[in-house]
């Protein structure tokens, strides 16, 4: 029960994952700060190394926090089919009269 329930949890995660991922003003959020960082990221001057990395990390953490968010969705899919199984399971064995 706790595993099915964990499941369910991991399944609406990945709706609410899935409704940033849709969400207009959060793509044009990440679109911008990876445009804004990459704009500045170009406009550092040769010496600025240590400027440079900060701007390469920066782009590098809007892409991973997407990643992670479609991660969740694929977990949550992933976790749906696991509980449709399980529910095609019990039916089967409430058919036969296994329980």
């Amino acid at each position: 029960m706790a595993d099915e329930w964990r499941l369910q949890q991991t399944a609406a995660k990945a709706v609410r994952a899935q409704a940033l991922l849709d969400d207009e003003l959060l793509s044009e959020a990440f679109s911008a700060l990876e445009a804004s960082y990459t704009s500045a990221w170009r406009q550092t001057v040769i010496d600025d190394v240590a400027g440079r990395e900060k701007l390469f990390l920066a782009i590098n953490v809007v892409g991973k926090v997407r990643d992670h968010l479609s991660a969740v969705v694929a977990n949550g899919k992933l976790a749906q089919a696991e509980l449709k199984e399980l529910a095609e399971i019990a039916e089967r064995k409430k058919r036969f009269g296994i329980l």
